[in-house]
């Protein structure tokens, strides 16, 4: 049984019906680089031509800087097609990117403590 509104891709007891890479016409490669920690955020410039439901819902999310990974979680897409919709819409001046801001000392010292006591938080 679909959901309401959502056509023939989504059903209740399977989810969704098709191919994630469907979303991307079969593309697996980017156009621009994304890390999962880089943030994308909308410009708020509107994209020309149709892009699919899937860019509008990323669009949409990046209202304010997320991180790839987060889009991906939220779009329930693997994070390899989600980086094609997000460098579709950057592409097109809708989205802006920025890399992770640890990008220069990524074994810094206070990060790994900070992400080490989180974690003896969560046992």
């Amino acid at each position: 049984m679909a959901a309401a509104g959502d056509g023939p891709w989504l059903d209740d007891a399977a989810g969704r019906l098709v191919r994630p890479f469907t979303v991307s016409n079969g593309r697996t490669r980017p156009t621009v680089a994304l890390d999962l920690l880089s943030q994308v955020m909308a410009t708020g410039a509107t994209p020309l031509g149709y892009l699919g439901p899937e860019h509008a819902q990323a669009l949409d999310l990046c209202r304010v800087p997320k991180p790839v990974a987060e889009i991906a979680a939220h779009l329930r897409l693997p994070a390899a097609v989600t980086k094609v919709l997000l460098s579709d819409l950057v592409d097109c001046g809708a989205l802006t990117t920025k890399p992770p801001a640890f990008q220069d000392h990524p074994t810094d010292r206070a990060l790994l403590e900070a992400v080490l006591d989180g974690l003896r938080r969560q046992l």
